[in-house]
């Protein structure tokens, strides 16, 4: 691995080790095991980096967990027959990672204060729009591209929304696979 990847890996082992508020770059740089320059010289900050790191841990953890929702719910079915096994595999990739959504949670505040820390994340949530749309795709080959990236920003600000609710308040009535069809039924007058 370069720097650049042992900084990655640093910061996660270390954000996790010592929590999002109390780690210090120091402490990344040391887990990393390289210099402090590191860190500005491949990420200009600590908080760029922490953003980085959390985001590509977190992120790929719950995409293949989306991956396989979409995947093993969609299996011999239409996409509206399979809506509401995904949502259900969905509430289980949520539940599966809690603590990792929690943690990206709690960085999100820091990043809705840095404008460059957004750009990061809005480049993320496009490559995350482009993968889940691309999992859409290959189970339900019926769909467009213009079809399968709307249902991709459909169902990742419903997870995201989910996993939001589930962090904050763990024992709300949250809205199954079942519901989410109900409701979206009832908007298409159904």
């Amino acid at each position: 691995m370069g720097n650049r990847e042992d900084l990655l890996a640093g910061a996660r082992q270390a954000v996790l080790e010592r929590g999002l508020a109390k780690v210090t770059a120091r402490d990344i740089a040391t887990a990393a095991g390289v210099s402090l320059a590191a860190i500005g010289y491949h990420f200009g900050s600590k908080d760029q980096l922490v953003t980085e790191a959390i985001t590509m841990g977190v992120g790929t953890e719950i995409g293949d967990g989306m991956e396989a929702a979409i995947r093993d719910a969609g299996e011999g079915r239409t996409l509206w027959e399979s809506l509401a096994a995904t949502w259900n595999g969905f509430v289980d990739v949520i539940q599966s990672n809690r603590d990792g959504l929690l943690l990206s949670t709690e960085n999100g505040l820091q990043i809705a204060r840095d404008p460059a820390q957004q750009v990061f994340m809005a480049e993320a949530s496009a490559e995350a729009h482009r993968d889940i749309a691309a999992s859409v795709q290959a189970v339900h080959t019926d769909l467009s591209d213009d079809q399968a990236a709307a249902v991709a920003k459909l169902l990742f600000v419903l997870f995201q929304g989910l996993a939001v609710q589930m962090i904050i308040a763990p024992g709300a009535d949250w809205i199954d696979g079942d519901e989410l069809t109900t409701a979206v039924a009832a908007i298409r007058g159904k």
